[in-house]
């Protein structure tokens, strides 16, 4: 007797999957089957199409199917600062540049709109995930909700007032209110954003670590980004800043440590003890000149690594394909070994290695039954990465977002054949061109 086919929503066909679950694993000519939003299978196309009645069948067979990209570090909003203080150390860019044009501009129309056009460059580049650090996480969340993106948001605190809150109280009051509205949402979580161990007191730390244990989200913090940072960190505390957050007990396998330039081998092994996540900048930290990321003795060591751009100010683009392939080959250069933090290890950090360090990892990050369909499809027949021998070095070290056809975040397409499906790309453009206008008018002293 033959067995009825399984109703699902989606199908997709393709050349290759690249599960990234696990490691290495390149899948010819299969299938990823859909439903409610989940991958329900994976496996060969003449199987697939035996086994599965689709209401939608996508076929792609120059396709390279993978897991959605995981932008683990951005300020989504500075997207609309894109250019506008170049070529300057991390301080002097920071404090005479950002900082003034930022007191100028941010609010909620800022913020809203900064995002809302950082979504559309993200899903064109194969990016369908965010972990985002900027004020005004309430009309973030929102923005993100309203175009089914899924983000982690970043709760600020800051030991100044800014346009967001004016007080310490006033930071965890709003914090705990984002947190509360969006507890339970399915595409859009928070984690604490304290901004970095030289703006933040061991007082405002001590809460942080003590609400992020109490309401069960990560600590997404810059640290060890310069050697300025630490060098006065022990002049003011006496200590590094890693040893420092370790005293305060922020040290585990709730931080999300971004940049981590400035690190001792003994440091190393404390993140690696401790099951800390870090997100690797490098575009943002060669531009600036904040130094190196050790990546090769990160994985040596056991350390979750995930890639993130940074934000636009300082990068100045929202490419995670460009920002994996540099990761994979600066790692190389910084280790002086040309086997260190191969293609797949690129990829698996660009996705699920991303995942886990946002607490996503059950969610998303790898293609397996059981997952939220966070889909990317690359077009491999193009000119420039053919012709094909191996599908994972391909992706690393000559795709470019260019290649992104398809793209699916919890199985509703968001992407289709390089079209925007439910974004108007003339008025996301037209809008960043007002902005520009409004900035150019801001006088930095």
């Amino acid at each position: 007797m033959t067995q009825a086919p399984e109703a699902c929503d989606l199908l997709i066909e393709a050349g290759f999957v690249v599960p990234v679950e696990p490691q290495g694993v390149v899948l010819a000519n299969h299938a990823v089957a859909v439903r409610d939003g989940a991958i329900v299978g994976v496996l060969p196309i003449h199987e697939a199409r035996q086994r599965y009645q689709a209401v939608e069948t996508v076929s792609r067979p120059e396709g390279a199917l993978i897991p959605g990209l995981v932008n683990a570090h951005t300020h989504n909003p500075m997207t609309l600062l894109r250019g506008v203080a170049d070529d300057l150390p991390l301080m002097e860019w920071l404090q005479g540049h950002i900082w003034p044009i930022e007191g100028a501009v941010i609010g909620p129309e800022f913020v809203a709109d900064g995002i809302a056009l950082a979504i559309a460059e993200m899903l064109r580049g194969g990016t369908t995930c965010a972990n985002e650090n900027y004020f005004f996480p309430d009309v973030q969340a929102a923005v993100y909700r309203q175009h089914g993106f899924r983000a982690r948001v970043g709760l600020p605190v800051i030991d100044f007032p800014t346009a967001w809150a004016k007080s310490s109280d006033e930071y965890f009051d709003r914090a705990t209110e984002v947190h509360d509205q969006w507890r339970h949402d399915p595409l859009v979580a928070t984690a604490f954003a304290p901004h970095a161990p030289y703006t933040v007191s061991d007082e405002n730390f001590e809460r942080i670590r003590m609400l992020a244990d109490q309401l069960d989200v990560p600590v997404h913090l810059h640290t060890h980004e310069t050697a300025q940072e630490v060098a006065e960190s022990r002049e003011k505390h006496g200590q590094r800043p890693i040893a420092r957050l370790d005293r305060l007990g922020l040290v585990n396998d709730r931080l999300i440590a971004v940049h981590m330039t400035q690190l001792t081998d003994a440091e190393i092994a404390l993140c690696a003890e401790r099951g800390v996540s870090v997100v690797h900048c490098p575009e943002s930290n060669l531009k600036l000149a904040s130094g190196f990321c050790p990546i090769g003795k990160l994985q040596q060591a056991g350390v979750n690594i995930a890639i993130g751009t940074d934000g636009c100010a300082s990068n100045n683009d929202l490419d995670m394909f460009g920002e994996t392939r540099t990761a994979a080959l600066l790692a190389k250069a910084v280790a002086e070994d040309a086997s260190a933090f191969d293609a797949a290890s690129a990829l698996q950090a660009a996705t699920l290695g991303g995942a886990r360090a946002l607490g996503f990892e059950t969610q998303i990050g790898s293609i397996v039954a059981g997952k939220q369909a966070d889909l990317v499809c690359v077009d491999l027949g193009q000119l420039e990465t053919q012709p094909l021998h191996h599908v994972i070095s391909q992706l690393v070290y000559a795709a470019g977002r260019h290649q992104v056809s398809d793209v699916w975040i919890a199985g509703k397409a968001k992407l289709r054949e390089r079209m925007l499906v439910d974004m108007d790309a003339d008025a996301l453009v037209a809008n960043a061109r007002q902005w520009r206008d409004r900035i150019a008018t801001i006088r930095i002293s």
